[in-house]
């Protein structure tokens, strides 16, 4: 079983204060307002997110990858506020290509430290697009930019071909939690041998890989039907033994600055716990 108490020291002694928050909220019986102010923290005057909230893009600006995040880590820890995310909304529709939806990374990106895969564009990006409207859908939030995102992911996934695995990320994120639960199964089916081509089963598998808890995290993820239940437990048992002598987690995709790194540790470090505790591998 992991130990709580050696991954709060872990998080004490190098996690941001927001993943310290999450902790405390999701673990310690902690209160939503703490959070909530944590979040707020990294929110810019247009409503959006940014200020290296998503560790590979130490920009100031707003990101559609910070923005996901803010509202994730709203949602999972509960603390979920409908007027921050009509504002995030209001940000992207004022930001969104001609298409509709979110970009991957934004100009603003430029002349900031970031990862070398924080390449600019200007174009949909359903990694992004996907990932917020899943929050947004779950949280029943009302926007026309969500209608509007809504239908090109649709478009997009009626003609999905040779989707990678940040692809698919964005494809079940939406799947889970757009209200048409018919045609979501649907898609999950025409989406089905493109996860099996990029799922590594072996849960020892070296390097930047997508285990099954990457696409099927929760026993009620639409994609947890993919997959067996005895490899879903061996990949828990894999997760569970992943903590580290120091008490924290670590990520199997490049380390490129050590802010980077200490920040997506103590991030992976909380979801990994949450992961387990959803899926009742954790201590009462």
């Amino acid at each position: 079983m992991p130990d709580l108490d050696h991954a709060e020291q872990f998080l004490a002694a190098t996690g941001r204060i927001l993943d310290r928050r999450r902790f405390e909220r999701l673990f310690r019986g902690g209160d939503a307002e703490p959070v909530r102010a944590a979040v707020l923290a990294y929110r810019n005057a247009d409503g959006g997110f940014g200020q290296g909230l998503e560790p590979d893009g130490r920009t100031p600006g707003t990101q559609p990858a910070a923005t996901e995040q803010a509202l994730r880590i709203l949602d999972q820890a509960d603390a979920w506020d409908d007027d921050v995310a009509t504002r995030a909304c209001d940000q992207l529709q004022a930001a969104a290509p001609e298409e509709g939806g979110a970009i991957f990374v934004a100009a603003n990106a430029e002349g900031w430290p970031r990862a070398p895969w924080w390449q600019t564009q200007e174009g949909f990006s359903l990694i992004s697009t996907g990932q917020i409207l899943g929050t947004l859908l779950r949280r029943g939030v009302r926007h026309p930019w969500v209608d509007a995102a809504s239908e090109v992911v649709w478009r997009r996934i009626d003609a999905l071909a040779d989707p990678g695995a940040y692809e698919l990320y964005g494809v079940l994120r939406f799947l889970e939690a757009v209200p048409d639960r018919e045609r979501a199964v649907q898609a999950l089916e025409r989406a089905e041998p493109a996860i099996r081509e990029v799922v590594t089963l072996d849960p020892e598998a070296t390097g930047e890989v997508h285990g099954p808890l990457g696409f099927a995290p929760q026993p009620d993820s639409i994609a947890r039907r993919l997959f067996d239940a005895d490899i879903i437990a061996t990949h828990l048992d894999h997760l569970a033994a992943g903590q580290q002598e120091d008490g924290g987690w670590t990520f199997n995709f490049p380390a490129w600055s050590p802010a980077q790194e200490a920040d997506w540790r103590g991030s992976v470090t909380v979801d990994s716990l949450d992961t387990l505790r959803r899926n009742e591998r954790l201590p009462d």
